[in-house]
C-alpha cells in the first residue's frame, strides 16, 4: 500500500509495504537493506541458492543486520528512518567482482565498487537510533553475499563464476525488513531517499 503523503511527523514520503497483520509479542526482529534491483537481483539470488545456502534471501546490501527491538518502539523507528532517508539523496551503487571474509566468516560476496561511502554514510545514521544502536562485532563493509556456511568448494566456485560480475544503478531507497520468528524476512517499508 502507497501512502500518498508524508509519514507522521511530515519527514519524508515513504511506501508502506505491511500486510496489516498485527505483530505477535513484545519485540520483533528487524533489519534494514538496500535490494539489488532486476535483473541482477534475482540472478544473485539464484547464484546464493545454487551454492547451497540455506537462506533464501533476496540479494540486498546490508545496512542494519538482524537487530530486535520492542515492538512498540516500531513507530519511533520508522520516523528514525524516514529522518535519515529525508537527509540521504539518491546514489550510484556499482557492484563489481567477488571478494571473501575467509577465514574469518565463511563467506563470499560480490563486492561495493562505488556507493560505499553512501553505504557507510546510511549505516552510520540508522545505527545512531538508542532503539538501534548495537555493538557491531566486525566494522561495516557493504557488500552482497552470494555463498555463506557452505562447503568450501561451493564458496570458491561462487569466488570464481562471479568474479567477472559487474552491475550499476541508482539507489533512490532502503527497505525496512521485519521477521516475527514463523515466517521468513518480509518487507515492512521502503523509504525514498532524499525525499521531504
Amino acid at each position: 500500500m502507497e501512502t500518498g503523503g508524508p509519514v507522521a511527523g511530515g519527514v519524508a514520503r515513504s511506501v508502506d509495504r505491511r500486510d496489516g497483520a498485527p505483530q505477535a509479542g513484545d519485540t520483533i526482529q528487524i533489519g534494514i537493506a538496500v535490494d539489488i534491483p532486476e535483473p541482477w537481483g534475482g540472478m544473485l539470488t539464484r547464484r546464493r541458492v545454487e551454492a547451497g545456502d540455506p537462506l533464501v534471501v533476496p540479494a540486498h546490501v546490508t545496512l542494519l543486520g538482524p537487530t530486535e527491538i520492542p515492538t512498540a518502539a516500531l513507530p519511533a523507528v520508522e520516523r528514525h528512518l524516514a529522518g535519515v532517508a529525508a537527509t540521504h539523496l539518491p546514489f550510484t551503487l556499482h557492484l563489481r567482482g567477488t571478494g571473501t571474509f575467509r577465514p574469518v566468516t565463511q563467506v563470499v560476496f560480490v563486492a561495493v565498487a562505488a556507493g560505499i561511502s553512501e553505504c557507510e554514510l546510511l549505516a552510520a545514521a540508522i545505527n545512531a537510533s538508542p532503539d538501534l544502536h548495537r555493538e557491531a562485532r566486525f566494522p561495516y563493509h557493504p557488500h552482497v553475499t552470494v555463498a555463506q556456511d557452505v562447503a568450501p568448494e561451493a564458496l570458491d566456485r561462487a569466488y570464481e563464476d562471479l568474479a567477472d560480475f559487474s552491475a550499476m544503478f541508482e539507489v533512490d531507497s532502503f527497505t525496512l525488513f521485519s521477521h516475527s520468528g514463523q515466517t521468513r524476512w518480509q518487507p515492512r517499508r521502503d523509504f525514498l531517499l532524499g525525499v521531504s
